[in-house]
This record gives C-alpha cells, sequence and structure tokens, in this order.
C-alpha cells in the first residue's frame, strides 16, 4: 500500500510543479521581489509635474498660480527671469524669504538634473515668449539705488488708481473691482524682500487682475521707475512690524 501511495505523491508534485512552471513562467515566484525597485528613488524621479506638486505647488499654487507665493505660470515673470536666474533661484532658495535651498549642493533635496527638469518644464508649459518678442524687457534685478522720492512720485502715476495715493489701499480699484488692500503695510512688507517687489511690479499678478510694467498708463514704466517705486515701498519698512507698542514719554 506504502509503496503504491508514495509513487502517486511523487506524480502529484510532480505535476503540481509542471503546472506552475507553465503559469508563471520564468517570471518570478509569488511574493518574491523582483529585479527593480518597487518604489523610484527620489533622485530618480524626473517628471516636470510630479516635481512641481512635491516641491513647488504649496506655495505657488497648482498649475503655477493661486498660490501665496509669486504666480510661476506667467510668461512675463519667466521672461525677465530667465533661465539663469530661475535655476539659481531653484538651487540656493531666497535668503531672508520663506524660499527655501532646493539644490542638493546647498542643502537640498533636488539634484542638478531636477533643477534643470523643473525651470524647462515651467519655461515650456508656461513661458510662452513669443508673447513678448520685440518688446525691450525690464532687468531682473535693481541695476542701481533707487529713489524714494521719484519712487513716490511714479507710484502716484501708474500705481495709485488701484492701490491708493498712499498705498494703503482702496474701497474699490479703477474698474470698481474688489478692494485692494494695502501694500505699505509693515507685516507685509516685513514679509517681502526687495526683490520680490520688483518682480510683482514687472510681472503683475494677472491672476488678481494686476497688470504687468506696460500697465494700463499711455507708455510702459522704465526700468528706473521701477526701481525708484520698490525703494518708496522699501522706505514704508517699519523696525518692529505688527507690533503696536505704547510710546512712552
Amino acid at each position: 500500500m506504502i509503496a503504491i501511495v508514495r509513487p502517486r505523491l511523487a506524480m502529484c508534485c510532480a505535476a503540481s510543479l509542471a503546472m506552475s512552471l507553465l503559469f508563471f513562467g520564468c517570471g518570478p515566484m509569488p511574493g518574491r521581489p523582483g529585479p527593480d525597485p518597487e518604489v523610484v528613488r527620489p533622485e530618480k524621479v524626473l517628471d516636470f509635474r510630479v516635481l512641481y506638486k512635491s516641491n513647488c505647488a504649496g506655495c505657488h499654487g497648482d498649475n503655477g498660480r493661486g498660490g501665496a507665493a509669486i504666480s510661476l505660470a506667467n510668461p512675463v515673470y519667466l521672461a525677465v527671469a530667465g533661465e539663469g536666474n530661475l535655476q539659481h533661484i531653484l538651487k540656493h532658495g531666497v535668503r531672508g524669504t520663506l524660499m527655501p535651498a532646493f539644490g542638493k549642493s546647498a542643502g537640498g533635496t533636488l539634484t542638478d538634473q531636477q533643477v534643470d527638469v523643473l525651470v524647462k518644464g515651467m519655461l515650456q508649459d508656461w513661458g510662452q515668449q513669443n508673447d513678448l518678442s520685440g518688446q525691450s524687457l525690464p532687468s531682473y534685478g535693481a541695476t542701481s539705488a533707487g529713489d524714494p522720492v521719484r519712487g513716490q512720485q511714479a507710484f502716484t502715476a501708474f500705481c495709485s488708481r488701484c492701490h491708493g495715493a498712499n498705498g494703503e489701499g482702496s474701497a474699490n480699484n479703477a474698474n470698481g473691482a474688489k478692494r485692494v488692500g494695502s501694500i505699505v503695510d509693515g507685516s507685509y512688507l516685513a514679509l517681502i524682500s526687495d526683490q520680490a517687489l520688483r518682480s510683482i511690479v514687472i510681472a503683475g499678478l494677472p491672476d488678481r487682475g494686476m497688470p504687468d510694467w506696460r500697465s494700463d498708463a499711455a507708455q510702459p514704466m522704465t526700468n528706473e521707475q521701477i526701481t525708484d517705486i520698490v525703494a518708496w515701498l522699501a522706505s514704508k519698512r517699519v523696525p518692529t512690524p505688527g507690533q503696536p507698542y505704547p510710546s512712552h514719554p
């Protein structure tokens, strides 16, 4: 009896093994990891959308707009900043602001290749630089020291219609739209750098109805006028923003 059972058991095992090989072929057995990692290593991610969502969208908004920080899906901003400045900002951050350094060489998490993917993706998807062809663009950074006195005059000419004569906001802007808040508020100026102010004056905030440096005036702002306006706004900063300490005799 035992001699009969053992051959049958062996035949069943052989048949089961043959069926397993037929079903799974040369692939890995169930439960056994394959030769490739199941999760892509962070430094191997080279998809622009994935990189942007995980590193930039939290501040700059989905699809480059609607966030707390400046909109990146703004062709004027991208054209003025240029590829080199965008790469430098991404790698090294902006000191004194909430923009961190993302480059590994500066303590961040992104490789140079990933930074390059992000910058090229922004320019390709949101640049539309042909819309600005033939126009003289202002410089990204200030090339001289601004004059606050001249800056107030330029502000009155180009900006007061929406922001009020002294930058303290207005109940309605020139088009009767919603209230425009103060841009000389001490807390606001403490949270924004001169370069960010300059970028906004140049590129505008299209998702909020603010025009770029070409504005609605008869002629666009000059590079000097932009610098002066930023100098005037910067002169409104206070030593202790948001702290209404009582004065002492």
